[in-house]
């Protein structure tokens, strides 16, 4: 994909034509899948496909720490990359519990990293209290603990992954219609944008069209008409660079601006 909006045919791939000449597994190209089409919130594998092509290399370690139902790993597989994953609810024997807060990683340990979190509490992943899906990003204090638990994870992306090294962030806004039936709309993705410059240099944003068969039924977009909102038509993708001297400091180091000094003040005849 040559442009900041990407668009795909389907949620998975065929691993025998997308990968092609670039190396393909033999015993991957059988498989049709990545993931599991079954699990609610599922990454579309042509993603991981297109970043893992373009930032990280044959035998390079990829992570995923809120890896779902497994298609950071299949794509690894596929492309002769290294997947390692965790989650809180381990969907299958080769993904590893974990909270993302808190990796079992070396530092540095990491030359790619990717992650697809909880959008707030619209999808329950799991029964762990500790879970962020059960966190509100419209919560007390504009969602003070889901955006406080989001740091933690991003802070701990940044300490795993070797310097110079990528990672991407693909996540959606949100609308919720409340009890009181006020909507509240959700910012999530400038929100996380924000926490991620704190830790790593923006390298660019992709706009990835939804297709979503919600989007194209009558009663969702009568709704979304009568209720006066919109339903949510793109993910963000932000890929960030680690670099030594960017975190917690923004991506430059230069000083702030200093004020410039008083004038006296005269009266306008």
């Amino acid at each position: 994909m040559p442009t900041t909006l990407w668009e795909f045919p389907s949620q998975h791939y065929d691993p025998a034509r997308a990968v092609g000449k670039k190396g393909v597994v033999a015993s991957q190209t059988e498989k049709r899948m990545q993931g599991d089409k079954g699990y609610v919130g599922a990454t579309p594998s042509w993603v991981i496909w297109q970043l893992l092509q373009r930032y990280t290399r044959e035998g390079d370690v990829v992570l995923d720490p809120m890896c779902g139902s497994g298609t950071t790993l299949d794509v690894c597989a596929d492309l002769g990359r290294r997947g390692v994953g965790f989650d809180l609810a381990p969907s299958r024997p080769d993904i590893a519990q974990a909270d993302a807060r808190s990796l079992p990683l070396a530092d540095g340990s990491i030359d790619f990293a990717f992650i697809d979190p909880p959008y707030s509490t619209h999808v329950n992943y799991s029964e762990d209290p500790r879970c962020i899906g059960k966190l509100d990003a419209a919560g007390d204090y504009g969602g003070r603990d889901y955006f406080g638990a989001m740091q933690s994870v991003i802070g701990e992306i940044e300490r795993v992954l070797k310097d110079r090294r990528y990672m991407a962030l693909y996540v959606s806004d949100s609308w919720r219609k409340r009890q009181s039936g006020i909507g509240v709309f959700m910012p999530i993705g400038f929100e996380l944008f924000a926490i991620l410059r704190q830790h790593f240099k923006p390298i660019d944003i992709i706009s990835v069209v939804r297709h979503n068969q919600k989007l194209d039924r009558g009663n969702w977009r009568k709704a979304a008409e009568e209720g006066n909102f919109f339903l949510r038509g793109f993910n963000y993708l932000f890929i960030m660079k680690k670099e030594r001297g960017t975190s917690q400091s923004g991506p430059t180091e230069q000083k702030p601006p200093q004020p410039e000094p008083m004038r006296p003040h005269r009266n306008k005849r």
